[in-house]
């Protein structure tokens, strides 16, 4: 009896909630997915942003159809290269990146200032759990909607194009590169913003944080000398456009060129090092 008595203990779960009771994982990720889906401004504010992105898109085409009415056909055959950047153009997915880095923060800094993170802490003692679990739903919701943008800009791009016999296949060179590219940028920028809402717990400085950190900071920094380069480069918004230009940089250009292997590189490195420096802070703070 004293045997069985002593290992009786050794066998009772480990206390991951308030009762005592282990939740799973997966339970996190629905209730993250609950108090995602039930902000009502959110589907409305991610659908704009897919229609204003794809927008963008079609006007972008449009104006280069309208050169290509004008140019002489030894011209337009060079511009095939060029005619894929009219899919992604720069202001429109500039703002998806604002979008969703917001998003991404206000998932965090919502609860702190509700107050509502007390509550989930004390239902989940397993804090950096709920942390990945934000950031499973995150990086989940904003790869569809990355990827609906991507599909949707090139094939609204190249129906506009089309009409001046100026469509690019999807199995051009470089196509597959720029859409995977654009659809994993929402994701990318949503687990940053997430990460910093972590960090910082401030909607205010949290958002300013994400916009400089995602938009601004890269223009402090030019491709003229090697250091400022490789600063500039570490950017998302740099790789991003790394990514989806269509060319290769010119041999006699003044400043230094990122690669696309580096670009890459910087898509896996800035949300992971996001989250994992999310993990380990929330672990070590209070409330």
């Amino acid at each position: 009896m004293s045997t069985l008595a002593s290992a009786a203990p050794a066998a009772a779960p480990a206390a991951d909630t308030a009762d005592g009771t282990r939740t799973r994982f997966g339970d996190l990720v629905a209730a993250e997915w609950i108090k995602t889906r039930s902000l009502r401004s959110t589907p409305w504010l991610l659908a704009f942003t897919v229609l204003f992105v794809i927008g963008c898109a079609a006007l972008a085409a449009l104006a280069d159809a309208s050169n290509l009415a004008h140019m002489d056909p030894g011209r337009r055959a060079t511009m095939s290269d060029f005619l894929v950047f009219d899919a992604y153009p720069p202001p429109a997915y500039m703002t998806l990146m604002l979008v969703a880095g917001s998003l991404g923060a206000i998932s965090v800094v919502s609860e702190y200032s509700s107050g509502l993170i007390a509550t989930t802490t004390v239902a989940v003692p397993a804090r950096g759990s709920v942390v990945l679990a934000k950031a499973v739903v995150m990086a989940v919701l904003w790869t569809v909607v990355g990827t609906v943008t991507a599909i949707g800009s090139f094939a609204v791009a190249q129906a506009v194009l089309h009409g001046q016999h100026a469509g690019v296949p999807f199995t051009h060179p470089g196509v597959l590169r720029a859409m995977v590219a654009s659809a994993l940028l929402a994701p990318v920028c949503a687990l940053i913003g997430l990460g910093l809402g972590v960090l910082i717990r401030h909607s205010a400085a949290t958002m300013v944080t994400s916009a400089v950190t995602l938009l601004m900071l890269p223009l402090f920094f030019s491709t003229s000398r090697r250091w400022s380069a490789d600063i500039n480069h570490a950017m998302v918004s740099t790789a991003w456009k790394r990514l989806v230009q269509n060319w290769e940089p010119q041999a006699h250009s003044l400043g230094f060129d990122a690669t696309v292997g580096g670009s890459w590189t910087v898509y896996v490195l800035w949300p992971l090092v996001a989250i994992v420096l999310a993990v380990v802070f929330v672990r070590r703070r209070d409330v």
